[in-house]
């Protein structure tokens, strides 16, 4: 078994255990983060939005509702058969399509939608000519001045996680976060799935540059989560409305801060083509 390969097996038996819609519950500050800020960037309904890597459908089937004309790409076929019985629950507005498919080699027409969602792609291709090559995909099925929103994951969130849970008391844990530190490339031998899967960890001014090597015009290159995702008691803070809205007016003060941005676990690039 090739390298590739493996931990490409790594990542799917990661998310095989640890579901999408587990980790992104309604009340996860980075999906409500996430949605402030396509709601901000996206072009309005009826747009066509590609969704690449879209997983379950988190984002790709409430946009649907919301009247966009959504397609969802996603490599594990098991995400891509469970967005297409979501679909099925919204016969209104279901998906306009699921497939399996790779970041790398969209199997669509080029310049045929308005916005493409690369909301985990560039975590897991850990080769920086294979994110530029993602990046440069979603610019070729982008109709001209259409949008890419891009996320990624900062170098420092396992350093950030490990004070916060505790996990830096462990060993082996603190070696991961060495290795993370040093060249972004996050491993995780151990297969503790509260430790990760192979994946890159981008330096905030890292981003910018695949954005434009790819041939997108950098828009904005935001914090999704800011610092505030590091409150114990997140969670009951945002279900609190007046306490969600000072958490969200505090992380916009701060959202395109460059000396604040990679303490943000996530970061999203918005892009033009």
């Amino acid at each position: 078994m090739g390298d590739h390969e493996r931990l490409d097996r790594e990542i799917a038996a990661h998310y095989a255990e640890v579901p999408e819609r587990q980790r992104l519950g309604p009340l996860s500050l980075e999906r409500v983060r996430t949605w402030e800020l396509l709601g901000r960037h996206l072009p309005p309904p009826p747009a066509v939005v590609l969704d690449v890597g879209g997983a379950a459908g988190i984002y790709a089937l409430p946009l649907a509702a919301r009247g966009y004309e959504v397609h969802l790409v996603d490599p594990m076929a098991v995400h891509v058969g469970e967005a297409l019985r979501a679909s099925g629950q919204q016969p209104e507005t279901p998906l306009a399509g699921a497939t399996v498919g790779d970041a790398r080699h969209l199997d669509r027409p080029d310049a045929s939608v308005d916005a493409v969602l690369l909301q985990g792609p560039l975590y897991h291709l850990t080769d920086r000519a294979d994110r530029v090559r993602a990046l440069g995909e979603a610019r070729r099925v982008l109709r001209p001045d259409g949008v890419v929103a891009a996320a990624a994951i900062s170098r420092f969130a396992s350093t950030m996680d490990g004070l916060l849970r505790g996990y830096l008391d462990d060993p082996a844990f603190e070696a991961i976060v060495e290795h993370d530190l040093r060249d972004g490339q996050h491993r995780n031998p151990t297969g503790r799935p509260e430790w990760f899967t192979t994946a890159y960890f981008h330096l905030p001014e890292e981003l910018p540059g695949e954005v434009a090597e790819a041939g997108l015009s950098l828009q904005a290159l935001l914090a999704i989560e800011g610092p505030a995702w590091m409150l114990p008691d997140i969670q009951q803070r945002l279900a609190d409305p007046a306490g969600r809205e000072r958490i969200l007016r505090a992380i916009r003060r701060v959202e395109t801060e460059p000396s604040l941005l990679g303490a943000s676990s996530h970061l999203l690039a918005v892009g033009r083509r």
